[in-house]
């Protein structure tokens, strides 16, 4: 146990339960279990050495507000990451009032959550214990924030994580522009203080986050889609170093850090009175443009492995990437940059058909196919007109869909041994929607017990 250090886990679902355990073990902490708020207060009172709790917000008997209430009334200070499915803005703003540390939004990203705990923990990932060296979630990192930077552009950002001046941080859209903020916050003084990520198209008119992010970060997600009319409270927030209370009855103090990132160019939106130049030259104190992954491409074979890993629950993953595949994803100009390779490898991991990835590959850059369409070729004659023309009849693409969608289904099951929470991970759609999915093609466990009779398929 890495320097006797608990961490507690309070969330009422068992899957996800499990899954924060298995990532805080990974990691080399003890772990210890509560199901509800009532227990976690319990297993605090019982336990000194737990040094840092992940909250779920929605719980039955005490939920995971009045259980951070009671912690901080009763003197119990460990830092609390809150965990939610809900996270609109009024949730995240009164977990940070009652004394969260961090909040992070589910489905929880596994990258964020590994920043997320060593920034609550140690200030920022360690550079020598073999046992964070050799986790995934370091080798995704130094994909997202490192290993494209020559070795002075390492001691730059470095330096950058040391200062606390504004950071514009340009990219194009999934490049790993949050990764290299979080990044850059957990190796700076003010890692054991709040990060908040604020979605400028959708920011409150109150600017409260400024406020709840007090001696920590703030990154501005997207700030040229921001309303000009925020803009400009903006500027008199950065200028004056204050911000407005909710009520905006009076202002007090601000100390944070801010951030922004952008996939837009903003000098043309200056020209074309959609952003404020005066913000813009607040912001852009410091600039780093994370760049496309077409432009490193010596990135894409590590990070299809990572994303495998991350997202199979068992067996090798990297007899999935086949030669043609690999050759195949170099040549690609990869337009959702990261966030499409790791949809990319969950296909790949239903399919498990890599001359099918390849095929999807080479139809995207030739824009003959849609991203991620399956060709089906339905068996059997089709009808005189269809036939002669080259397509199958309507009855054969659905019949044709619902098993393709069925054996999706199954294989995702399978491969999560049929845990349909994580199941719905890998399919990259909500557990909801699986569930129903589920219902409408009449699939049970049953189905997989004769799969496994018959040995899969």
């Amino acid at each position: 146990m890495r320097d006797g250090k608990t961490i507690l886990v309070v969330e009422d679902d068992a899957d996800a339960r499990s899954y924060f355990q298995m990532v805080v073990r990974c990691l080399g902490y003890g772990a210890a279990i509560a199901e509800d708020g009532e227990e976690a207060l319990a297993c605090l009172a019982a336990n000194r050495a737990i040094s840092l709790v992940l909250l779920d917000l929605e719980m039955p008997r005490k939920d995971g507000l009045e259980t951070l209430r009671e912690m901080r009334n009763t003197g119990r200070n460990q830092p609390v990451i809150m965990l939610s499915e809900a996270a609109a803005t009024t949730n995240v703003v009164q977990a940070m009032r009652t004394g969260a540390t961090d909040f992070l939004a589910k489905p929880i990203d596994h990258d964020h959550l590994i920043l997320a705990i060593q920034s609550a923990l140690e200030g920022g990932p360690r550079a020598v214990a073999p046992a964070v060296e050799s986790h995934p979630a370091t080798e995704l990192e130094a994909c997202l924030t490192e290993s494209w930077m020559g070795k002075d552009m390492r001691a730059t950002w470095r330096r950058v994580a040391a200062s606390d001046l504004p950071l514009l941080i340009e990219g194009e859209t999934g490049a790993g522009k949050e990764a290299l903020a979080r990044r850059i916050h957990a190796q700076s003084p003010r890692a054991r203080k709040p990060f908040l990520k604020l979605n400028c198209a959708a920011l409150p008119g109150e600017l409260a986050g400024n406020e709840l992010a007090h001696g920590g970060a703030i990154l501005l997600d997207e700030v040229g889609d921001m309303d000009i009319r925020l803009q400009g409270k903006l500027v008199r927030v950065l200028e004056d170093d204050e911000c407005e209370r909710p009520g905006g009855e009076d202002r007090s103090p601000l100390d944070v850090r801010v951030m922004a990132a952008t996939q837009c160019d903003l000098r043309k939106a200056i020209d074309a009175g959609r952003f404020r130049a005066d913000l813009y030259y607040r912001l852009n104190v410091i600039n780093i443009r994370v760049p496309a992954l077409r432009e490193r491409k010596a990135d894409i074979p590590a990070a299809a492995e990572f994303f495998l890993r991350k997202h199979r629950t068992e067996g090798p993953s990297d007899s999935l990437l086949s030669p043609a595949l690999r050759q195949a994803m170099l040549e690609y100009e990869w337009p959702g940059n990261l966030r499409e390779l790791e949809n990319m490898m969950c296909r790949l991991l239903v399919l498990q058909n890599p001359d099918e990835i390849v095929r999807q590959l080479s139809a995207s850059a030739h824009g003959s196919l849609p991203d991620g369409v399956i060709r089906f070729q339905p068996a059997g004659a089709a009808s005189s007109i269809g036939s002669s023309l080259g397509f199958p009849s309507l009855e054969k693409v659905n019949e044709a869909k619902r098993k393709a969608e069925t054996e999706a289904i199954l294989r995702a099951l399978d491969a999560s041994r049929w845990n349909r929470k994580q199941a719905a991970k890998i399919l990259r759609i909500d557990y909801k929607a699986l569930l129903y999915k589920m219902h409408k093609l009449e699939i049970d466990q049953s189905a997989g017990d004769l799969r496994t009779a018959a040995g899969g398929a």
